[in-house]
């Protein structure tokens, strides 16, 4: 079976680097952290040039060692099996 590809919205992208690492570290994450996967952009400049958050949210939680327990987010949700 495949996986079917499941967008995210800016919103859910939002709650869960809040739920992960709070507002107020979430907010440096995002705007300073360079993504090696996004070619050393940021997370808000990778979201800002139009890269899906869900890629964005993966790329976050493998630079910061994100437990694979908790890279689905509170507001992500995993993808479906496709049949």
């Amino acid at each position: 079976m495949g996986r079917q590809e499941v967008d995210v919205k800016l919103s859910e992208f939002q709650l869960a680097v809040a739920e992960e690492f709070g507002e107020g570290y979430g907010a440096v994450v995002v705007a300073d952290l360079a993504l090696a996967s996004f070619g050393g952009r940021t997370a808000k400049e990778a979201l800002a040039d139009g890269a899906p958050a869900r890629e964005v949210w993966a790329a976050l939680c493998e630079a910061t060692d994100v437990p694979l327990a908790r890279r689905h987010g509170p507001a992500i949700r995993e993808p479906r099996a496709t049949s």
